[in-house]
């Protein structure tokens, strides 16, 4: 940990501005709506990008823009030059001082209120923030265009938009025939289990698993998870659990967990890999594990319809 105050750590941001641009970077002003509601105004491209969500730092690194990224977070760990990228830790909230270290002239900033406080901070030391919620699959794409508009380097992140969105709809739309039966299999999110806390509509896993060929069994969840009772569970009888946190596994071996059908013959879909199951480039990939999962479980379908009619009276 530095001693240097942010006022002196924006004093180097400040003669960093002072410098001449980058050869081939158009020093034309640039301003963008961000998330928030919030117009992002640069002088010129930014061109020491301080990047504190993964997907923006996938989408920096893919369009080979990496060496203007001066800074991410312990989580941005992909693609594998990401890592190679000074981590400046946590990303929500940031760490304000290391953030202040790489002397950014742009800072991404996943758009939340755990952020708010950091994002008025930056812009108080005159350094640009742009807000972003990437909780959407649409975003992934929406959100590299922005970028590319501030960083004057649109034709490289346009492409990254336009394959993410033809691998999506490959992923989206093939197989589903052949592999998945004609019922969408209702599939219960799990993101954490003491208290439950089951996955809603807006939850980034909710649209793979629909895009996957499922359907959330508490779809009608606006919101991106809720607490919902294990009554309830047992009552909608999902033909699936999916763990969206390794956690849950441990208590789904509880004695009361076994009144879930889905739980009791074992039809549960263990967490995916870590960074399937968070919003980023990956998501296509993601979508064809799930579908594949999915499959699975309707391969073995007779088996537990069989062992629920023997259960019955």
């Amino acid at each position: 940990m530095t001693d240097r105050s942010p006022a002196l750590a924006l004093a180097g941001v400040l003669a960093l501005s002072a410098c001449r641009a980058d050869p081939g970077v158009s020093s034309a002003p640039i301003a963008v709506v961000d998330d928030a509601g919030d117009t992002v105004t640069l002088r010129a491209p930014a061109r020491r990008i301080v990047s504190l969500i993964p997907s923006t730092t996938e989408i920096l690194v893919t369009a080979g823009l990496e060496h203007r990224v001066v800074g991410r977070t312990a989580w941005c760990d992909w693609p594998a030059e990401a890592t190679r990228i000074p981590s400046v830790g946590d990303g929500m909230p940031p760490n304000l001082e290391a953030v202040l270290d790489r002397r950014p002239d742009l800072v991404l900033l996943y758009h939340g209120a755990a952020n708010s406080a950091a994002a008025a901070q930056l812009r108080a030391l005159g350094v640009p923030v742009a807000q972003l919620r990437a909780d959407r699959v649409a975003d992934i794409a929406r959100h590299a265009r922005l970028v590319g508009r501030l960083t004057a380097a649109s034709e490289p992140l346009d492409r990254v938009a336009r394959e993410f969105e033809r691998d999506l709809a490959d992923a989206s739309s093939s197989g589903m025939a052949s592999e998945l039966p004609l019922a969408r299999p209702s599939v219960l999110l799990l993101a954490w289990s003491e208290p439950i806390v089951a996955l809603g509509a807006t939850a980034f896993m909710s649209e793979l698993l629909e895009r996957a060929g499922g359907k959330n069994a508490f779809g009608e969840i606006a919101t991106a998870s809720a607490f919902v009772a294990l009554e309830t569970i047992v009552e909608r009888d999902p033909a699936a659990v999916f763990l969206a946190d390794a956690g849950a596994a441990r208590a789904l071996s509880r004695p009361e967990w076994r009144a879930v059908p889905a739980v009791r013959y074992r039809q549960v879909i263990t967490p995916l890999e870590p960074p399937l199951t968070r919003a980023g480039l990956r998501a296509p990939a993601a979508v064809r594990t799930l579908r594949r999962r999915l499959a699975e479980l309707a391969a073995s379908s007779k088996t537990v319809t069989l062992s629920k009619t023997k259960d019955t009276p």
